[in-house]
């Protein structure tokens, strides 16, 4: 790039879609010196952007919130209501592609002084938009922190209670946030327990920053629709019951995938939980054993004599 105001534009850029810049990264990435963007930092700065910047090895550039609003062409009644409409639209889930509102938000909040984002706050909490119903609350300070750390593949340590009350502190690499059914969920990799975890995010508070980068697991849309699908199964349901199947554990995960979350090893044999708001539902699951596989179910009355009844009227069907 040749333009200084180009160039300046394009690195504020940068700054705004990554928490932390190397400086030699940005030079790379601008095509100019180190000593070139050190210049254009101080433009900036000029300007009203608040860069912070840090020395040695892991130093780098990072854009802090000013004391007042960056020349963005926006007054602070625009602003705010700006920052107010993107978190009803995140957490309310108003348009399509909410993750776009999420990462504009994040963008947004970054720069916003505090005396601004204080007003933010009081006032989104008392919009409530007409004729939409919603899920649990959810903090939109916890939803901008984790949209930020699955934008910046940073690990996160968080506190998450459970459906039962008990909370625990995870330690985790955050991969995607993905809305369902009224609620957000954080798929990401649990160090502890070396797997893939699903997390409501209104379950989450006390998110700490630990500045480690990690490098992303290549997830496909599908595969992050389906975790999320599987996190929302395991809510508590009104038919619940085990499958003891005639598989190794090992093999039934192969076969499985995913939906193998939950199921522990009986020797030569696996353990399965299933459920549903019915005996249909809780079938359902049955259904996706493998042909030519034997299995046991302790379903519970009176659902196994529904289950039964309805499966002897299918075989007469069927003759």
């Amino acid at each position: 790039m040749t333009g200084t105001t180009e160039r300046a534009l394009a690195l504020l850029n940068l700054l705004q879609t990554h928490r932390h810049w190397p400086g030699s990264e940005l030079a790379e990435r601008l095509g100019v010196s180190e000593r070139t963007v050190r210049r254009d930092v101080e433009r900036l700065r000029d300007l009203g952007y608040r860069i912070e910047s840090s020395a040695g090895a892991a130093g780098g550039y990072r854009l802090e919130a000013g004391s007042a609003v960056p020349p963005l062409l926006l007054t602070d009644e625009e602003a705010v209501a700006m920052a107010i409409g993107l978190r009803v639209a995140a957490a309310r889930r108003l348009i399509s592609g909410p993750e776009t509102a999420i990462t504009a938000l994040a963008k947004l909040e970054q720069v916003l002084p505090a005396r601004l984002r204080k007003r933010v706050n009081a006032l989104a909490e008392v919009v409530q938009p007409a004729g939409i119903s919603s899920g649990a609350p959810v903090s939109s300070d916890v939803l901008g922190e984790l949209a930020m750390a699955c934008r910046d593949h940073e690990r996160v340590r968080f506190s998450h209670t459970s459906v039962q009350g008990k909370t625990t502190r995870r330690n985790v690499d955050p991969h995607a946030l993905a809305p369902a059914e009224r609620h957000w969920y954080l798929l990401c990799w649990d160090r502890d327990r070396d797997d893939w975890r699903t997390f409501r995010v209104d379950r989450i508070s006390d998110i700490q920053q630990t500045g480690v980068i990690f490098e992303p697991a290549p997830l496909t849309a599908e595969e992050i629709e389906e975790f999320v699908l599987i996190a929302r199964s395991w809510a508590p349901h009104s038919v619940e019951a085990d499958v003891v199947i005639d598989m190794p554990l090992d093999e039934m995960r192969r076969r499985f995938g995913q939906w193998s979350q939950g199921a522990t090893s009986e020797g030569e044999r696996t353990r399965w939980p299933i459920g549903g708001s019915d005996w249909r539902e809780a079938m359902y699951g049955m259904l996706y054993i493998p042909s030519g596989i034997e299995y046991t179910t302790d379903f519970p009355e009176p659902q196994r004599s529904e289950l039964r009844e309805a499966l002897e009227r299918m075989l007469k069907a069927l003759v």
